[in-house]
């Protein structure tokens, strides 16, 4: 399972069914990629009540439309019709792709694979033969499989199968080292009398008109670290501290939840693979929760609001900003009513939910409705392995929304040509009157998840330096007590042996000393007792004379006395 892999949402709210799309250009099936040296018209893409964008490719013979998705890598398809199994060499392996919202199950498949002039012979691929799990009947919805635009190291193939499991794009890129690996994409708007073009895909060429995209700043994909390989996407930071200007014109301030993003920036990963833009809750609560009559579906997690609802608001991107045509921020593209039966339009930045990132790797998700107002583009860089492109991945977008063109354009649609924008009935509320979304039990779950999951090599460190401290504290006073104990049996030892020395010196002492009656006989000496007592003295408790009596030699005396005294002493 990958953390994200998104697709488009909300696909089977359209009233009627919408068939198949099959776009005329033509194929052309070679043994490998056309000399760069013939110009490739951009590829069509068709767009289906501005909920998906899908070009067609051709798989084993049949020209099949699929999804445009920038969010994964893999690409897999259905046979609406007759499966071409002869056509196709079944690797024997199978797996499932999981996406925020389905999956889609099958056996790897490898088979030719053409796309315009480009072809690939012998392209991996996932044919799925049941897509109920996916999102029901995809084929009524306008197309029959999804092209994954993101980097190798995300496919899901090219893990099971690395020997020729690469993903279309790095094929295309691989034979033909002579071309600059990136794609561009244009996503054109329905119901826009102001709109001048058509929705078109490229792969190392830029659409006729916007070639001014190439001074655009560079936006480094890579500059926030992220866990696993496999979750690297098309993702950028927000300047600092004014990511996103909100209705009111002032930034909407709140905390990055990537542990590594820099203060005061998000980690905006976009995927054109999603209808609704997909932002933190309290993004999303300060664009419409100010929003007079507006109201909160807790049942599909979105903003409903009148759609006469007038907003402006721009994200900013390597010092440029990129306002979002009013006709995306309030949608009116499926038909939704309120509890009087009054139309309403779903607020299309929605609060991140089913795509929230437990991993914390990324803020929020720009999809479509941020994607209509820029023409992007996305280099792979070092990412293609190629040893002559050493430079990192990065994407450059250019705005296509001119903010006084596209109020024009929404008077025009939204509000029957009359302009009332500035009536007080569209006034936003103030701040502090901000209506706020209720937050689920599971969501409260998934920020507890997340809060635990993308630190956990902190924790591990903090938990680590914290047994290490603790082994090495009550090490330390071990060998402290060790110490200690040593010392006092070193003292001890020492005093012992300096006491048994005083005892043998004194006991030596006593041996050689001579009574003082010199006249006494060798056997008398030897039977008389040490420090002049009698035997009979010896025998009994030593008691002090209380009147002593002095002989001539009071010396002697003395001299028993002290021994006395010593004598006493070692008692």
């Amino acid at each position: 399972m990958r953390s994200l892999i998104p697709l488009s949402l909300l696909l089977t709210i359209f009233d009627s069914p919408v068939h198949a799309y099959i776009f005329p250009f033509n194929v052309r099936v070679g043994n490998g990629v056309n000399p760069s040296s013939r110009r490739r018209s951009p590829f069509p893409v068709g767009n289906v009540g501005n909920a998906q964008y899908v070009t067609n490719i051709t798989v084993a013979g049949q020209t099949i439309p699929v999804l445009m998705d920038t969010g994964s890598s893999d690409l897999w398809v259905h046979f609406a019709g007759t499966v071409p199994t002869s056509q196709m060499k079944d690797t024997g392996k199978s797996i499932t792709l999981s996406y925020a919202v389905g999956k889609a199950s099958g056996h790897i498949q490898t088979t030719q694979v053409s796309m315009g002039d480009l072809n690939v012979s012998d392209q991996a691929m996932l044919y799925v033969n049941d897509t109920s799990t996916f999102t029901g009947d995809i084929h009524s919805q306008g197309y029959d499989g999804l092209l994954g635009l993101g980097p190798n190291q995300g496919s899901v193939i090219f893990k099971k199968i690395k020997d020729s499991g690469n993903t279309f794009l790095q094929n295309v890129f691989e034979s033909n080292r002579s071309t600059d690996n990136y794609i561009t994409i244009l996503l054109d708007r329905k119901n826009d009398p102001g709109a001048t073009y058509t929705g078109q895909f490229t792969i190392s060429e830029l659409v006729p008109n916007f070639e001014s995209i190439t001074s655009m700043p560079k936006l480094d994909v890579e500059t926030v670290n992220r866990i696993l390989k496999a979750d690297q996407h098309w993702q950028a930071l927000t300047d600092k501290n004014k990511g996103l200007i909100g209705p009111d014109g002032e930034p909407i301030q709140m905390k990055s939840i990537v542990p590594k993003a820099p203060n005061g920036q998000y980690v905006a990963v976009i995927d054109s693979g999603f209808t609704f833009s997909q932002v933190p809750r309290d993004m999303s609560d300060a664009i419409y929760g100010r929003v007079r009559g507006a109201s909160y579906d807790t049942s599909n997690e979105w903003w409903l609001v009148p759609c006469g609802q007038y907003l402006n608001v721009s994200f900013n991107f390597g010092g440029v900003n990129y306002p979002i045509h009013p006709l995306d921020l309030v949608d009116d593209n499926f038909a939704k009513v309120d509890s009087t039966g009054k139309r309403v339009c779903i607020g299309s930045f929605q609060p991140i939910t089913s795509a929230f990132s437990i991993l914390g790797h990324y803020d929020m998700i720009l999809g479509m409705s941020f994607l209509r107002s820029t023409y992007s583009l996305m280099d792979f860089g070092k990412w293609i392995g190629t040893s002559g492109d050493q430079d990192s991945p990065y994407m450059q977008l250019l705005s296509t929304v001119d903010p006084v063109e596209a109020r024009k354009d929404f008077i025009s649609v939204r509000l029957g040509g009359n302009d009332t924008i500035s009536d007080s009935r569209w006034s936003i509320l103030p701040a502090n009157e901000t209506v706020h979304s209720p937050v689920s039990a599971e969501e409260k779950k998934k920020k507890y998840q997340e809060m635990i999951l993308s630190r956990w090599p902190y924790i591990f460190v903090g938990c680590l330096v914290f047994v290490i401290i603790t082994v090495g504290l009550c090490i330390w006073r071990c060998c402290c007590r060790n110490r200690v104990k040593k010392g006092e049996a070193d003292a001890l030892g020492t005093s012992g042996k300096r006491g048994l020395k005083d005892f043998f010196s004194k006991k030596t002492a006593r041996e050689s000393y001579v009574p003082l009656e010199a006249q006494r006989s060798t056997a008398d000496l030897s039977a008389a007792a040490p420090y002049g007592y009698s035997k009979q003295q010896q025998a009994q408790t030593p008691t002090y004379p209380s009147y002593p009596t002095y002989s001539n030699d009071q010396g002697g005396y003395r001299n028993n006395q002290q021994g006395y005294h010593q004598e006493h002493h070692q008692v």
